[in-house]
């Protein structure tokens, strides 16, 4: 007997009608006795049946059984056996075909038990062969019947954890049309529509061919298409015959006719209690919806259904929560003289948990201009509401004229009085933009980063006290002013710290990449503003509110005739000093009067270090063109502080104190004047060059 071992068929098989005696060979199972000495078989009837063999065909020989096996099977069966035999084993199994006079072939199991005689040598095998062609068919199809269960248990896996980090409607369509996503839903194309009013709007396309249907994006909700009567019955609707869908809906046959798909699963979304969408789920290559496709058709819808509610219930709060918000900011930024001024608000994208950040920009008497920052404790439509109080109370105590200090300390003293465990910080600057002269107190917040005309880029060192609220609490409510110079085309630039700060990195670092930003960044105010929110994008995604304003100061090159120079110096900055030098030659040279650039360069070098060795602070240096009457230039070094230098006679030991007599010898005139709350020694050399007495 020569057969081969199967462990399962590659496919179904069914019986035709049978005779009597055929079908006991189907139902029987017949019997065999192998004798190994003389190579003979025996064979009952039913096995006779089994392998369709008639009497006159059986000559009682494996042979003669061996011709109805394929020879790839029964060279598979005789390996069987001989291992079997070789081993000591004493028994065998195996599936194998027969090929019936018919044409069929029927999946056969036969069975052998090995018979030894006293020294282990086998002897005889006897043994059962039946027909498992039934038996085998019916576990095959048991087998894809586990594998379609478990393909749709993984879909239904795979969707449902792909749908449970969308948070928007738009995360939901991204969802379902990105990258893998068809796959993920066992389809090959995809439409999804939600309920707006009595119309159905498509919100989501997937699929080759299917933008055509984006012409249709609006439905009226009448029942009039596929998709608006699964909705409004709130019943699915399974096609497989796209063209027979066309004829029972004029309006989409010609839409139909030019996608390439077979059939359709048309699905309400059903969330509590209401039809909110629909989804149709497009495929090829498929005849019919089993039961269990079509429960999984429904089981999807709704899931789709459910992240749907969530998203449009997300997007409703955050609505209202961004409404609320935008309701406690400036609607419109005064216009100012002498500068210009740009705000930027980005909201956390986190439903109502919205944030306390705020910004404002106050006219203050005698052409000057508050500008405040400030975040309030939190992230919830409280923080907002304290927020939207704050802001009022600030702006009141800022435009009633108090020094900066005083506004932050009656602001501090306002939030602890409204019974709220919340503190705020908060940053705010009074500016005056005709001299440039800037007044900035500190509550517990991020100072301000100011760009200089050269393109550098600086923290200055302001002062501060406790946030406000905590100030009032401690009975501290010190907030020391720092005075500040912003020279003609600088630019400040104040933030709340979602800008700069990320969890799990230092502060510092958002720092320095937003001055980053700002010196790479364009002049100005808005351009800088845009140019801020797209570098620091990514950063402001991390889930926290953030405010920006830059203030910049209008530039002052002069005429044609009269250009003009500005540079702030900060104390104790030698790099400042040295591009201040640098900025002065550049001038000279692009003026046509570079051979005053080593005498200008000297004295301004001289003025600086007195200005930065002597007070309290930076100072500012400004360089002009005087044309009338005689063409000139004229340095002025401007600090604060109202002690007048004095001209002094240095020994010959001396190291120091020969500053302006070093002036007076190289300037044609110099002098000292007051200015505001400060002085400005100022120096003139003449276009020839020559100079002449002090005065």
């Amino acid at each position: 007997m020569a057969a081969a071992e199967r462990d399962s068929p590659e496919q179904d098989r069914q019986s035709p009608e049978t005779g009597p005696g055929e079908r006991l060979a189907l139902n029987g199972m017949g019997s065999f006795e192998w004798d190994l000495g003389d190579d003979t078989l025996a064979l009952d009837q039913t096995g006779m049946y089994v392998f369709d063999l008639e009497p006159q065909e059986f000559d009682g020989t494996p042979l003669a059984v061996g011709v109805r096996i394929p020879p790839e099977d029964a060279g598979r069966l005789r390996q069987t056996v001989a291992e079997v035999l070789d081993s000591g084993a004493d028994s065998y199994g195996a599936y194998f075909t027969v090929r019936r006079r018919d044409g069929r072939d029927q999946w056969t199991h036969t069975q052998g038990r090995v018979l030894r005689d006293g020294d282990g040598q086998p002897r005889r095998i006897v043994g059962i062969v039946r027909d498992a062609t039934a038996e085998l068919a019916q576990a095959t199809m048991l087998r894809k019947l586990e594998t379609a269960r478990a393909q749709q248990t993984t879909i239904v896996q795979r969707t449902t954890e792909a749908l449970s980090r969308a948070v928007t409607v738009d995360d939901v369509t991204a969802t379902l049309t990105g990258a893998g996503a068809l796959e993920r839903l066992g389809a090959d194309g995809l439409a999804l529509g939600l309920v707006e009013g009595g119309s159905i709007k498509i919100i989501a396309l997937s699929g080759e061919s299917l933008e055509i249907l984006s012409e249709r994006r609006f439905t009226r909700l009448d029942g009039s298409l596929p998709l608006s009567q699964a909705v409004l019955s709130r019943q699915a609707r399974f096609v497989t015959s796209l063209t027979a869908l066309g004829e029972e809906f004029p309006l989409l046959s010609d839409y139909l006719g030019r996608i390439r798909y077979d059939a359709a699963a048309y699905l309400p979304l059903i969330a509590q209690a209401q039809a909110i969408g629909g989804l149709v789920l497009f495929y090829r290559r498929r005849s019919e919806f089993s039961p269990e496709e079509r429960n999984l058709c429904l089981g999807l819808a709704g899931i789709v259904a459910q992240s749907l509610q969530r998203a449009l219930l997300f997007d409703q709060e955050r609505e209202f929560a961004t409404g609320l918000q935008a309701a406690m900011l400036p609607r419109r930024i005064p216009e100012i003289t002498g500068g210009e001024i740009a705000v930027r608000y980005h909201s956390a994208w986190s439903g109502r948990e919205v944030g306390g950040d705020w910004y404002d920009v106050i006219a203050l008497p005698r052409d000057r201009v508050g500008i405040v920052v400030g975040d309030v404790q939190g992230h919830d439509t409280h923080a907002a509401a304290i927020m939207g109080q704050l802001r009022i109370a600030l702006r009141a105590y800022a435009g009633e004229g108090h020094p900066p200090s005083t506004v932050l300390a009656r602001a501090s003293r306002f939030l602890a009085e409204l019974d709220t465990e919340r503190f705020a910080t908060c940053m705010y600057a009074q500016v005056d933009l005709e001299t440039g002269g800037v007044r900035a107190v500190r509550a517990g917040h991020l100072g301000p980063l100011i760009r200089h005309t050269d393109g550098r880029t600086g923290w200055p060192n302001v002062r501060g006290g406790l946030p406000l609220g905590l100030a009032s609490v401690f009975e501290q409510e010190e907030f020391p002013e720092t005075r500040l110079d912003l020279v003609p085309g600088e630019t400040l630039v104040l933030c709340t710290d979602g800008l700069v700060e990320e969890p799990g990195t230092a502060i510092t670092q958002g720092m320095e990449a937003l001055a980053h930003a700002v010196r790479s960044g364009p002049q100005e105010a808005g351009a800088l503003a845009d140019h801020l929110s797209d570098r620091l994008w990514e950063r402001w995604g991390s889930g926290d509110d953030v405010a920006l304003l830059v203030l910049r100061r209008a530039p002052d090159p002069g005429t044609h005739r009269a250009p003009r120079i500005h540079q702030y110096i900060h104390q104790a900055d030698p790099e400042g000093l040295s591009e201040a030098r640098y900025a002065l030659r550049q001038a000279l040279r692009d003026w046509g009067m570079p051979d005053l650039a080593d005498d200008v360069e000297l004295a301004a070098g001289e003025l600086l270090v007195n200005a930065l060795l002597h007070t309290d602070g930076g100072a500012v240096l400004t360089m002009e063109v005087l044309p009338e009457p005689v063409r000139r230039i004229r340095l002025w070094v401007k600090d604060r502080s109202s002690v007048w230098p004095r001209r002094r006679t240095p020994g010959e030991a001396a190291t120091t104190g020969r500053g302006l007599l070093l002036v007076d010898a190289l300037a044609t005139h110099w002098g000292v004047e007051s200015r505001g709350d400060g002085k400005a020694v100022w120096c003139e050399f003449d276009a020839a060059g020559s100079p002449r007495s002090a005065g």
